[in-house]
């Protein structure tokens, strides 16, 4: 095992030791946003029959082949048919059907004209008047095909597809109610310290409210798990190996903040290694660079740093692309747009910084970054006002105002390509 790797490195080695969880069956509504682990099929064709697009008349279009405003063409309204309602009549030349959308359009009509351009000539516009049409139409003109969208039997999800807002009516309009996806992941929430407190309780001298645990709980909702925020561990190598191995058993993944460095209390790498696989300590990256990874009882066990900021940026560089996996998504990494600094960003660390910043549109409607003065990794309050984290690569290049760096959107879904 390498002491230090690259985040690349850390998060492939994190994926390879995910897969996606067992399906299960949720109500289409419950899938919004979710991922398909099976095709979807329409049990019937998509749209049912031919309907009219819009309220107007249901015409044979060779009968206004040489309709103008010079020689409007006449007919006879001999019916009108609503939305869930069937005209099965025959209509014979110089004759038309009212027709509102959505209804289907009869055997003997090709076309429809909308209301607005058509001229009544005696009565309004109902069965028993009459219409002139100042304008020829195009067969099948303002009609909505059976099976246009789908046919009967055809894939309208594929396995691996994200199901969207509309994707939900879709499916229920193709009569499936219920879809197949990959169970949420059960996520165990667990933040190491005899510092901590619970947030309800008013600090000591010496003590600090559990603020992590929620920050993680909330990250690891918003990448679709199921987190559980287990009691406070205190520093002590039993109470954290035994607090690590019970949540093995039960979670599909284990996260822990605090006592990943090197510290006299800084317990989560012997107790990884004690209990099951220890995989990785450090990566290349800051804030951040204290993060263990291993294998207990054959549950993934992923050690954070105790720092705020630390442990964000670890959470979603490296454990929400696990996290989506195991839900059967395809895309781990966020969308990434190049933007000017705002401003002189100087460089004293060689890893791969990533700043806390807000991205902005100037206004020759360029993209400009703007990172938060104060990137200390203790504060949570930064994250909560950026937007994107700014990239800047290993080494120790500074960069100037209006130059162009890398930005990784933090409020964009992986599917997003920009």
């Amino acid at each position: 095992m390498k002491e230090m790797i690259s985040l690349e490195e850390a998060r492939e080695l994190v994926l390879a030791n995910v897969e996606p969880l067992p399906q299960e069956t949720v109500p289409v509504l419950e899938a919004v946003g979710r991922v398909a682990a099976e095709d979807l099929r329409s049990d019937i064709d998509i749209a049912p029959f031919a309907h009219s697009a819009m309220d107007g008349f249901a015409v044979r279009a060779a009968e206004l082949a040489a309709a103008s405003a010079e020689a409007p063409v006449e007919m006879d309204v001999i019916a009108e048919v609503a939305a869930g309602d069937v005209y099965e009549g025959s209509i014979g030349e110089g004759q038309c059907v009212r027709i509102m959308t959505g209804a289907p359009v009869p055997d003997d009509a090709d076309a429809v004209v909308k209301y607005e351009i058509v001229d009544v000539v005696t009565g309004d516009g109902k069965p028993g008047s009459r219409v002139a049409f100042t304008a020829p139409v195009k067969e099948r003109n303002n009609v909505r095909e059976a099976g246009e969208e789908a046919k009967a039997g055809e894939v309208v999800v594929e396995a691996g597809e994200v199901i969207g807002s509309a994707g939900v009516g879709f499916l229920a309009g193709c009569g499936v109610v219920e879809v197949p996806t990959h169970r949420r992941p059960r996520v165990a929430i667990i933040s190491i310290g005899s510092e901590l407190v619970d947030p309800t309780e008013v600090p000591t001298p010496g003590k600090i409210r559990n603020s992590n645990s929620y920050a993680l709980a909330a990250c690891a909702q918003a990448a679709g798990a199921a987190p559980t925020i287990l009691p406070i561990v205190e520093d002590t190598l039993e109470a954290l190996a035994a607090a690590v191995s019970a949540a093995a058993c039960e979670y599909d993944f284990v996260v822990t903040s605090g006592g990943a460095s090197n510290g006299d209390f800084d317990f989560i790498k012997p107790v990884v290694e004690e209990l099951g696989e220890l995989l990785m300590t450090t990566v290349n990256m800051r804030p951040g660079k204290a993060q263990t990874f291993g294998v207990v009882q054959g549950t993934p066990v992923f050690g954070l740093p105790g720092n705020p900021a630390a442990a964000y940026v670890g959470f979603e560089m490296i454990i929400r692309p696990a996290l989506r996996k195991m839900q059967g998504y395809r895309h781990f990494t966020r969308p990434v747009v190049k933007a000017k600094l705002s401003r002189d960003v100087k460089k004293n660390d060689p890893r791969r910084i990533f700043l806390r910043s807000t991205l902005y549109k100037d206004d020759a409607g360029e993209y400009v970054v703007a990172p938060a003065k104060n990137q200390s990794s203790g504060l949570f309050g930064v994250i909560q006002r950026s937007n994107c984290m700014a990239i800047m690569s290993e080494g120790l290049e500074s960069r100037t105002a209006g130059s162009l760096i890398d930005c990784m959107l933090l409020d964009v879904s992986e599917e997003v390509s920009l």
